[in-house]
């Protein structure tokens, strides 16, 4: 996971416009690219959710009391980490443009 915190450091969360084509040329169909983009973001973001929630735990408080909620500076900076981080279908699309991903079809015959 800490391979794609790495690569999201330079990239920028604002959303870009994208050339269709560029899209479709991956794979021939711009449903199918799509697809893949979303399955992929999925992905992310699902490890991203357990790796927060993991390091969040470490620093968890049990108390009886709901008054007795502490903030923690740890906690604190690590959300934040997480919240500068680009949209996950941001990252997804950047890995398919650049290649940095692959997928394959489940039902497809397999090649001669």
């Amino acid at each position: 996971m800490s391979d794609i915190k790495a690569k999201v450091q330079g990239l920028d969360p604002n959303v870009q416009p994208r050339d269709v084509l560029e899209l479709v040329a991956k794979t021939g169909n711009i449903y199918e690219s799509i697809a893949i983009i979303s399955k992929r973001a999925r992905q992310i973001s699902s490890d991203l959710k357990w790796e927060i929630q993991r390091k969040l735990e470490e620093f968890a408080v049990s108390s009886d009391t709901i008054e007795e909620v502490q903030e923690n500076k740890e906690q604190i900076e690590i959300s934040k980490f997480y919240e500068r981080l680009p949209n996950t279908a941001i990252i997804a699309t950047q890995e398919f443009m650049t290649d940095d991903m692959q997928w394959r079809y489940l039902d497809a015959p397999p090649p001669p």
